[in-house]
């Protein structure tokens, strides 16, 4: 998808809660939610399994649409023309802020869990 059609929905999911972003892309009615929907969960997941954060306590600190490559190609026309396609590509990132609050030492600053 264009990155034009990306950021539409990436601005209105930025500095929200994990639980209300995902709601959100669920219920608008734009093609671009379904893969990004589908980027949150999976950044979510990986927060959860690698850094062993609750889902619960992350918001979503950083998500950004940059614009990838664009696909060229020919299609064929009447009297052996061709017509040009243009598929614009888009690189999109989502970073996943923990927000808990015992993670934070007052001395030694965070601190992260062993993850066994």
């Amino acid at each position: 998808m264009s990155a034009h059609k990306a950021r539409r929905v990436v601005d209105q999911i930025r500095g929200r809660s994990y639980e209300e972003t995902l709601m959100i892309l669920e219920l608008m009615p734009y093609r671009a939610c379904y893969p990004i929907f589908k980027l949150v969960y999976s950044a979510a997941a990986n927060a959860s399994h690698n850094m062993g954060f609750n889902e619960a306590d992350l918001v979503i600190s950083k998500a950004e649409v940059n614009e990838g490559i664009t696909v060229k190609k020919l299609k064929p026309r009447a009297r052996g023309r061709g017509y040009p396609i243009k598929r614009s590509t888009c690189h999109i990132t989502i970073v996943l802020k923990n927000t808990s609050p015992d993670l934070y030492s007052d001395d030694y600053g965070p601190r992260f869990r062993k993850i066994s």
